[in-house]
């Protein structure tokens, strides 16, 4: 049982294809007047939801500081992923490209306030949106945003606060909930964008229809994206070595792209509502499907350096693996997935007590294929392109939730929420085509197996795991003196994987006068591990930048006896205890903001072990276990509870509205700054994996927001600043470190409304086509830009879109 106490104290060159395929899709559909969204209104619904069950809250009388995302600025961006668009806008949120990363390329990690991606929690309209499949950095498993529609979403309310006492697992560093839009009327767009170096190419359109009738409104919304693959890659080392050495071999240059993948996407949302005689009946939920695809390492054509590949062997003589690939080969990784969520509940009550019952279900499915590569191991016999298998995350929620008001005599009732929960989540790994995992004859002359690049799932490795869980909260806010609020939770889960925890929150705020109020708030949270942390086992390759060869990685479960051997244990929770203390302001001259303050620290975090080399009987055993990949293994990890971290930072958020020049100026400015430091764990006994975790993101961010509505025209003009940080290569044979600077991008746009209905809207993003620095420490592998940067790392882009409102 685990019992905790309430706080432990990135030359502008242009494109004609890009501007005359613009200008064509501007005139054909100024003429009909049919299709795209009109600006969204920029006001934004005072009144939030996130973290606080007491009705009425605004943004500005929280208890805790939550960030209110219009719907114009999270459809303002050319990036048709909403986790960009947000990044944009909430400085402590960091978003990475990581581009030819594997999975993570197509499923990038959303991280707020430095944490994990898994530490925080995502809502769709208050309740529990599922996480992916994918186990991406230190084995995060958190929602993915961009399987969420931009276009469907009337605002994102981001909570900066621990918030587990009040909504359960993941909330450590704070909430993201986004509300779907409820307004009727029929909107669509079309837009068209690239890059300034003629790539990148993408294409998005969608439609979304609302209508209101007595007693409900029902709105549903569908976008498309088409994104080509960009590149910013040279030739690689050792393929100049290679054409030196061998004259006559003309390699393509560059051998393989570093870049954004090909991308296709269609997302969708609903939201409905309707009265009837016993309550309102809910329903919303969304829909995704896609896929993406894109290079991998390089195999370079030389028995000598490539011998795993390429070398000649008795068990196929005659036959050589240059007759298939005589200039090496780039493995290409495609994804496919698809994903849902759908709820639906019945809501009722009156001004004294109100009630909530619902039920969801959420799956997200993700088959991964690897084309242009071969099973070494099976010579002559191996297929080329290979269907590697399938990782699937489903979970289903049951709530019951109200909300009394009791008169106790204070200034106002207290308002008592309440609730119980009932969660079960499932993992499951599908197994790929035998030939993606297959131990061939080769083997025992020492060729690789499995597909080169990408080992398939195996029979054994597939499965399916589950873990249930059980939830019940109380939740109290009052009023002490008119001036004096205060909010009290708790909350118990019992989890069957392993054992129990409880987590307070403390919050309090002392309004000065209308215009200034102090508020903190000390909590205690958790994040649970995932079946998928605690079962699978994975297999991954990656190229050293020294030796550029080729080497493989297994992660193992923590349960697997080989783990256990060398000291794994059973996964616990991760434990966090969060103080954040702040003031808020307004003016009466149209200039308001928010400076918050805030500690988390984090204990028994999920991470990596160390490296371990297995010998030759082990790796035989993990072989006769079913992971024939396990011959080739360079080394072995597992996922385990490793370290303990310290995280302390500042948010401040100002606003600045004015009438001016007869028209209307909105100015805001966000800053965040932030430092995490290793405290506890073994990762502090390792200085290279303690300072790349300690110095991998930046620690100062910032977004400046200009905004200037006059007539038919809105001009908008962003700052983005990010502070320096450090990257390192992540190589067998020992890490190299390089610190990047400061970088600062420049976004401008302008919006003309054509007439009532159409709005034709050009915006360039990084304006000044800034580029950060190169990334020396992986020059040798083509790598132009760090594969980490917590930017666009592309140049300049622009779009045209066009939007029409009915």
């Amino acid at each position: 049982m685990h019992f905790r106490p309430a706080f432990n104290l990135r030359n502008v060159r242009t494109s004609v294809s890009f501007w005359s395929v613009s200008a064509a899709i501007v005139t054909g559909m100024i003429a009909p007047a049919a299709v795209a969204q009109a600006p969204v209104e920029d006001a934004v619904q005072e009144v939030i939801v996130t973290g606080t069950r007491e009705k009425g809250r605004t943004k500005y009388d929280s208890l805790t500081p939550v960030d209110v995302i219009s719907a114009k600025a999270v459809q303002d961006g050319a990036s048709s992923e909403l986790a960009d668009n947000l990044a944009q806008v909430i400085p402590s949120l960091q978003v990475l490209k990581l581009p030819s990363s594997d999975g993570l390329q197509f499923i990038r990690p959303a991280r707020l306030r430095g944490l994990g991606s898994d530490q925080t929690l995502v809502l769709i309209n208050g309740k529990r949106f599922h996480r992916s499949a994918f186990l991406g950095q230190r084995g995060a498993q958190g929602a993915d945003l961009n399987k969420i529609s931009s276009l469907g979403i009337g605002r994102v309310e981001v909570l900066r606060d621990g918030a587990s006492a009040q909504y359960g697992s993941d909330a450590i560093a704070g909430v993201i909930n986004i509300q779907l839009d409820q307004r009727p009327g029929v909107a669509a767009y079309v837009q068209r964008s690239q890059y300034f170096e003629g790539d990148g190419e993408t294409t998005r359109a969608g439609i979304k229809a609302g209508k209101t009738f007595d007693g409900g409104f029902v709105t549903a919304a569908l976008e498309w994206a088409d994104a080509a693959m960009t590149s910013r890659s040279h030739q690689r080392a050792d393929a100049l070595a290679y054409e030196a050495a061998n004259p006559g071999v003309d390699l393509p240059d560059p051998v393989q792209h570093w870049g954004a993948p090909d991308t296709k996407n269609y997302n969708f949302t609903f939201n409905g509502a309707l009265e009837t005689g016993f309550g309102e009946l809910y329903a919303f939920g969304t829909a995704a499907k896609g896929e993406g695809i894109n290079d991998i390492n390089w195999r370079i054509p030389s028995a000598t350096s490539n011998a795993s590949v390429y070398k000649p062997v008795l068990s196929f003589p005659g036959w050589d693996l240059k007759s298939v690939y005589p200039l090496g080969f780039t493995p290409r990784e495609e994804a496919k997935y698809q994903d849902y969520q759908a709820v639906a509940g019945l809501r009722g009550g009156g001004e004294v007590f109100t009630w909530d019952l619902s039920a969801s279900i959420g799956e997200n499915e993700t088959e991964f294929y690897l084309y242009n590569t071969i099973n070494a191991s099976m010579g002559p016999d191996s297929p080329f392109d290979f269907f590697l298998g399938t990782q699937t995350q489903a979970e289903v929620n049951l709530n019951a939730d109200g909300v009394y008001r009791l008169d106790v005599g204070l200034s106002e009732p207290l308002n008592i929420a309440f609730g119980a929960e009932r969660r079960e989540e499932t993992y499951t790994i599908g197994a790929g085509d035998a030939a993606s995992y297959a131990v061939g004859a080769g083997a025992k002359d020492g060729l690789a197996v499995g597909s080169n690049g990408f080992p398939g799932f195996s029979d054994v490795q597939a499965g399916e795991w589950s873990q249930e869980s059980y939830g019940a909260y109380v939740d109290v806010e009052g009023k002490v003196t008119p001036d004096w609020t205060w909010a009290a939770a708790v909350r118990y889960e019992d989890f069957d994987s392993f054992g129990d925890t409880t987590n307070t929150k403390l919050s309090t705020r002392y309004d000065f006068s209308p215009k200034f109020a102090a508020r903190g708030s000390v909590s205690t949270g958790f994040r649970a591990p995932t079946p998928g942390q605690i079962n699978s086992l994975s297999v991954s390759q990656g190229l050293d930048t020294v030796t550029l060869q080729v080497f493989t990685n297994g992660r193992l479960s923590p349960l697997n006896p080989i783990a256990v051997s060398k000291g794994a244990k059973p996964l616990e929770p991760e434990e966090s205890d969060n103080l954040t203390m702040g003031f808020v302001w307004r003016t009466d001259m149209g200039l308001s903001g928010t400076i918050d303050l805030y500690q988390i620290d984090v204990n028994n975090r999920l991470g990596q072990s160390s490296s371990i080399t297995l010998t030759q009987a082990e790796k035989n055993a993990l072989v006769a276990q079913g992971y024939p990949a396990a011959a080739s293994f360079t080394s072995v990890y597992w996922y385990t509870n490793d370290y303990d971290t310290r995280t302390k930072g500042i948010d401040v958020v100002t606003s600045y509205a004015r009438t001016i020049w007869d028209g209307q100026l909105n100015l805001t400015l966000a800053y965040n700054t932030n430092k995490t430091l290793i405290t506890g764990g073994s990762l502090t006994a390792n200085p290279t994996t303690k300072r790349n975790f300690e110095e991998g993101l930046p620690r100062n961010n910032a977004s400046f927001t200009g905004n200037f509505r006059k007539g038919p025209f809105e001009y908008q003009v962003r700052v983005r600043h990010y502070g320096s940080w450090t990257d390192s290569t992540g190589n067998s044979t020992g890490d190299i470190f390089q610190t990047f600077g400061v970088m600062n991008f420049v976004d401008a746009s302008v919006l003309y409304d054509i007439n009532t209905n159409l709005s034709l809207k050009v915006s360039v993003e990084n304006l000044f086509d800034d580029y950060p620095e190169k990334a020396l420490f992986q020059a040798s592998r083509g790598i132009e830009y760090s594969r980490n940067a917590p930017y666009d790392t592309y140049g300049a882009q622009a779009y045209v879109r066009l939007n029409a409102k009915f």
